[in-house]
């Protein structure tokens, strides 16, 4: 165990996963930081697809380059030191401190793991050193007692560093009374000892009606209640950390500009998809399980992937090869990022079996480029403009492989004085490596203007940061902050 952090800090672990713990530290990194106090949010391991790259160079998950922005910080990777990014249903990708180390099947992460824990502290400590307040997410359930020994991402970490906790619930899910009694029930006494409260997210009513729920929680754990938070619609204005949100996260209908983002089983970086969804000129389709491609789409776009390779191979046995080749003849445009770039071009080769067997596969031979994979991976923001518009775009790089051809001479993008990404000879399909782009509003609004939108104005980063802020105040007004402070502080509650 190391000495307890001088830095006051509340962990925040779920009875369950996808409990809207994110959300919750999201809301009191902003909550906080607007009160004057100095507040980092901090994950010891997350699981997610949707990265970002941080200002040191490295990536973390999504959710905590949210909360960075929240607390008015730019995202570091202490801020999530191990990362695991998912590329089968038994593998992921291993992050540590913001760089890859390896491919990890299950059981060899297992025993990994434990091995981890002092890159995690050495990244706490020193995140917890420059400020005055650590607000940290847990991962999955506390319960998971099964997991326990040599656990990096709930009470592990708890106890390694010493740090209150308090349990969050999802009452929408239903059986919210068992999932905290039950979770007291499994907790081993020096694990129940850390637990100074509870309270209860994504209520929809009359939150009165749950008084005697309270009661029952209180009288069988013995925790204190912090509150209730009732639901937040406006969730669906923030960037999503999970692909199972997705579901829910389709666009305006209304919008006279009709996008198909293709959702293949290991999408990632979907954030991309966030500024068009909001955008009140764009009606944004979420295509998942072969569904056939409407026929009045104006734009495909495939996103990024995990498994490139893999994601290709559904995509042509979900039969949406045929029905993005029959959109591009009927004068339709197609826009690759990132691993939808590769898919797009005529080959991938994968010599040193980055994601698999070693060998090459035949992309959709829509643009005119190959593609090499290779084990190291390009992480950089960046800013460049878009060469047909001349508006500024600001973006990151986070893939490993190189992509050349012909039709790369017809970059959509300059980067750093550098062309980026291919357009075909008829302009109709384009493809890149830079992820964010749409998060410009300029350029977003000439893009769609060339798809014969309107352009209708809209700021995708204002939004997102009024957002955040009536988050701060939902949940001001429905939990007991002070409590909360009181625990991180090490105080008495009243």
């Amino acid at each position: 165990m190391s000495p307890p952090s001088p830095t006051p800090a509340v962990m925040l672990q779920g009875t369950g996963s996808n409990v809207g713990k994110s959300l919750i530290v999201a809301g009191l990194c902003r909550l906080f930081a607007r009160r004057g106090l100095r507040v980092a949010p901090f994950k010891p391991q997350n699981m997610s697809n949707n990265a970002a790259v941080t200002a040191d160079g490295g990536e973390i998950g999504r959710a905590q380059a949210l909360q960075a922005r929240a607390a008015g910080l730019q995202p570091l990777t202490d801020m999530n030191p191990v990362l695991l990014k998912p590329e089968s249903e038994t593998g992921s990708q291993v992050v540590v401190q913001g760089r890859r180390l390896g491919s990890y099947r299950g059981k060899a992460y297992g025993a990994l793991k434990p091995s981890l824990m002092p890159a995690v502290l050495e990244s706490y400590h020193r995140l917890a050193a420059g400020v005055d307040l650590m607000v940290i997410e847990g991962a999955g359930s506390a319960a998971e007692v099964n997991l326990r020994a040599g656990d990096i991402a709930n009470m592990g970490f708890a106890e390694a560093a010493d740090v209150p906790v308090v349990l969050v619930g999802d009452i929408d899910r239903g059986g919210v009374i068992a999932t905290l009694v039950g979770t007291h029930a499994l907790l081993p006494p020096s694990d129940l000892a850390r637990v100074k409260g509870f309270l209860i997210n994504r209520f929809r009513g009359d939150v009165t009606m749950f008084d005697e729920g309270l009661r029952v929680i209180a009288s069988r754990t013995g925790w204190a209640s912090l509150g209730i938070a009732p639901w937040f619609a406006d969730a669906v204005k923030l960037p999503a950390e999970d692909s199972v949100d997705l579901a829910s996260r389709a666009g305006r209908p209304e919008g006279p500009i009709r996008i198909v983002a293709l959702a293949l089983p290991r999408i990632a970086n979907f954030d991309d998809l966030d500024p068009l969804r909001l955008d009140p000129s764009v009606s944004l389709t979420l295509l998942s399980d072969g569904a056939p491609l409407p026929p009045e789409t104006d734009l495909v776009l495939l996103p990024g992937s995990k498994a490139t390779i893999a994601d290709l191979a559904t995509l042509r046995a979900w039969g949406w090869d045929a029905d993005i080749r029959a959109h591009v003849r009927r004068g339709g445009r197609v826009l690759g990022l990132c691993g939808g770039y590769q898919m797009l071009g005529r080959t991938i080769a994968d010599p040193d079996g980055v994601e698999g067997a070693p060998g090459t596969v035949e992309g959709l031979g829509l643009l005119a480029v190959d593609t090499v994979l290779g084990a190291e991976k390009r992480l950089a923001l960046v800013t460049g403009r878009h060469v047909a518009s001349g508006e500024e775009v600001e973006a990151y790089e986070i893939h490993m492989g190189r992509t050349e051809g012909p039709d790369a001479a017809r970059a959509p993008f300059e980067v750093a004085g550098r062309p980026e990404g291919a357009v075909s000879p008829d302009g109709r399909v384009a493809g890149a490596y830079l992820h964010g782009v749409f998060a410009r509003d300029g350029f977003r609004r000439a893009y769609l203007e060339a798809l014969g939108g309107t352009g209708e104005a809209y700021g995708y980063d204002a939004t997102v940061d009024a957002t955040l802020d009536a988050l701060a105040d939902h949940l001001e007004a429905h939990l007991d902050v002070e409590a909360l402070l009181a625990i991180a502080r090490r105080e008495s509650l009243r």
